[in-house]
């Protein structure tokens, strides 16, 4: 039987990502995000999420309707602050995972 190992170029590969301790980092899959809008009449939106400090880096307030993307077991969710994408400035944040809804809306 032959035994396989993995370089870290292999492991980077398949998308994981290792510390300098070895464990593997949190990230959002490659998945393109499900099309949603914002529900909540305001939704903070965040630049990072610390899981000892809660969300980090307000980058700006999103309101009722924005277009946004979250895709439901794809993009990591943290305590309730789920990983998002805005299409407005096409970037990726942190917002309430009750805030997100209308999947598939548009």
């Amino acid at each position: 039987m032959r035994l396989r190992t993995l370089s870290v170029a292999g492991v980077t590969a398949f998308g994981l990502t290792l510390s300098p301790l070895g464990t593997l980092a949190a990230h959002a899959d490659p998945v393109v995000p499900r099309h949603a809008v914002v529900v909540c009449q305001t939704a903070s939106f965040y630049a990072n999420y610390d899981s000892a400090n809660g969300p980090r880096g307000l980058k700006r307030v999103l309101t009722y309707g924005n277009k946004i993307g979250h895709t439901p077991g794809a993009h990591p969710v943290y305590n309730g602050w789920a990983a998002s994408f805005d299409f407005g400035p096409n970037d990726w944040g942190y917002l309430r995972i009750e805030c997100i809804g209308g999947y598939d809306s548009w």
